[in-house]
């Protein structure tokens, strides 16, 4: 019971736009730092989404990792893919650092998670 009221008010004071939009941009710095840090490869801007290529694969997950408006890869940056993280960051715009918790309670399964599924599985290379 104490559990559902507190999630009922920290619920919409995290969604808040001024406190999504907080998270996203510390994520986003985060996520610039740590690319600068690792890239190799080419940096660039693609639609307003930071795009660090040649950064070592135990740096991110999968493909590729979106933080904030950043993307990590090592090379997986074709078109879709980049229009598959861009719907992650937007998402991460909404839920800002609540993103992670609520990207992982979808499930580790990307064909079911709603996030996956939102942002595209066959442009995110799921299918």
């Amino acid at each position: 019971m104490f559990v559902r009221v507190l999630a009922g008010i920290l619920k919409p004071l995290l969604l808040a736009p001024p406190v999504a939009r907080a998270g996203y941009l510390y994520a986003t710095l985060v996520g610039v730092v740590w690319g600068a840090v690792l890239s190799t490869g080419r940096i660039r801007r693609v639609n307003g989404l930071f795009v660090f290529t040649g950064v070592p694969t135990w740096a991110f997950s999968r493909g590729g990792s979106c933080i904030g408006g950043v993307y990590l890869t090592d090379q997986n940056a074709g078109d879709r893919v980049l229009e598959h993280e861009q719907v992650h960051r937007h998402q991460w715009k909404t839920y800002g650092l609540t993103f992670p918790l609520v990207y992982f309670l979808a499930g580790t399964d990307p064909l079911k998670n709603r996030f996956e599924v939102e942002a595209g599985l066959e442009a995110g290379g799921y299918r």
